[in-house]
């Protein structure tokens, strides 16, 4: 069947015939149409070329028109604001009654003219990537999420996510800390092991200060933490760091953030570490059974091969310490982490520094300086959670004081003459405040006439006699 602007133009050639007397019926015959279609298009009257119609983008921003403003508004505020969740907030916040499409191709003209309002170079909008593909066993990859206050109910202030994804099947790990130090991130990372059965190849990871010792320039080579090479050799994998300004690099992990925090942590509460843990491992099951929309295939199947790939875990496994210098206190305790650990009175002293050897678990305290055994270990306590704990072993203080040796006394005792030389009219009264010997010491007492004659105001006058105060016996 014809467009209409190609049946205008076959019936256009037949309008003499039809100023010359051929019926709608004839022209009809000679076009393959209706007549009535020949009538239609004989007898309306307009221009000479027929209207085009409107591109299918006219009619699209004829559609989001009402909301173009809106849209126009929150690209300014970010350029690169995602077209999904632009259709969410419409919907939710203005009753949206289109699908995502209309939204999407609105902004395939918007995003670039606001752009160029801004002064953005395209080149900046393209952000092409190349998608990689591996083998099983072949990467791994690791990021952190941060879970907020999900435990403040019971004492816990913040809570992070580690999650480690098998780059080949997406197969998730996932785990809960309160800290993002080097010695918890390689924990998790034993555990994500134990979890797969192996060892990935590499493990692709951005620029975190637990695996770069300090930033430099891009294309610059990347200085490794020392703890994060001896851990990396020790299971056998490569250290995969992202290059600068590469967000898109380790995708697949930070897309399972997304999906945990929705599917495991939305709605519900829990009460510690614990429970969060075992909401995770009670969701792996379903999640494996799922067909991955990228590859697939079920995720469960996949990794299959992808554990079937991994390398032995080593026999024994690689704990991390992460080493500060600190200062003995006045009472025998070294202050770490918020919180205060003892070590033995008789083996430090105040202001003496000391090694911390921490790892997520325990904390060892050790001299600088071993002793005539050659052992520099000072005490050992289990990690404390939180901040503002006492750890203590009752033994490190048994050979400081504990006063027992302390005594009090009214005086009594003291103040009491022998027997043999109290008098009964000194007990009691000032005297028992006195000294024994002092109390018993007799004041001379002189009539005021021997202060007059002093003085000179009165006639001399014999003296009375004094009375000499006499020592006891």
């Amino acid at each position: 069947m014809l467009l209409d602007s190609e049946r205008w133009l076959e019936l256009r050639r037949f309008r003499v015939l039809h100023e010359a007397g051929a019926t709608y019926a004839e022209i009809a015959r000679e076009t393959g149409l209706d007549w009535r279609t020949v009538k239609k298009y004989l007898e309306a009257e307009g221009p000479s070329v027929p209207p085009k119609p409107a591109p299918r983008s006219d009619l699209g921003r004829q559609v989001i028109k009402p909301w173009a403003h809106v849209i126009d508004a929150w690209l300014r505020a970010e350029i690169l604001l995602k077209g999904a969740v632009i259709h969410e907030r419409l919907v939710t916040q203005y009753g949206f009654p289109h699908t995502y499409q209309r939204v999407k191709l609105y902004l395939q003209q918007a995003r670039p003219r606001i752009a160029e309002e801004l002064g953005i170079a395209p080149s900046e909008l393209a952000r092409l990537h190349r998608r990689f593909e591996v083998v099983p066993g072949a990467q791994a990859q690791v990021d952190w999420g941060f879970e907020g206050g999900i435990l403040t109910h019971v004492g816990i202030e913040k809570v992070y996510s580690f999650h480690m994804t098998l780059s080949y099947s997406r197969d998730p790990f996932c785990c809960f800390t309160t800290s993002q130090d080097i010695t918890a991130f390689f924990e998790c990372h034993r555990r994500a092991f134990a979890h797969f059965g192996g060892v990935p190849g590499s493990i692709v990871y951005d620029r975190t200060k637990t695996v770069v010792r300090h930033h430099v320039a891009p294309g610059k080579a990347v200085p490794l933490h020392p703890e994060a090479v001896a851990f990396a050799g020790h299971y056998d994998f490569d250290i995969d760091v992202l290059a600068a300004y590469r967000p898109t690099g380790k995708g697949r992990v930070e897309r399972q953030v997304l999906i945990v925090r929705d599917h495991v942590l939305a709605g519900r509460s829990f009460s510690s570490l614990d429970d969060l843990d075992g909401a995770f491992m009670a969701w792996v099951p379903g999640r494996r059974a799922v067909t991955h929309r990228t590859h697939g295939e079920v995720i469960g199947v996949r990794a299959q091969r992808d554990h079937a790939a991994l390398r032995p875990l080593p026999a024994k496994p690689y704990l991390v310490a992460d080493r500060y210098l600190r200062h003995v206190g006045k009472d025998c305790l070294v202050a770490f982490d918020a919180n205060l650990y003892s070590v033995p009175a008789q083996r430090v002293r105040h202001r003496q520094y000391v090694e911390v050897r921490a790892t997520a678990a325990t904390v060892a305290v050790h001299a600088t300086v071993p002793d005539a055994a050659g052992v520099t270990l000072l005490a050992v306590h289990p990690r404390a959670i939180g901040r503002g704990a006492r750890v203590v072993d009752p033994a490190h203080w048994q050979a400081l004081p504990d006063g027992h040796t302390r005594a009090t006394t009214t005086g009594e005792e003291l103040n009491a003459a022998p027997p043999t030389c109290r008098r009964p009219d000194e007990v009691g009264g000032l005297t028992s405040l006195l000294r024994a010997r002092a109390a018993q010491i007799q004041v001379v007492t002189r009539p005021l006439s021997f202060y007059d004659q002093i003085a000179r105001t009165a006639p001399a006058a014999p003296a009375a006699p004094i009375q000499e105060a006499q020592e006891p016996s």
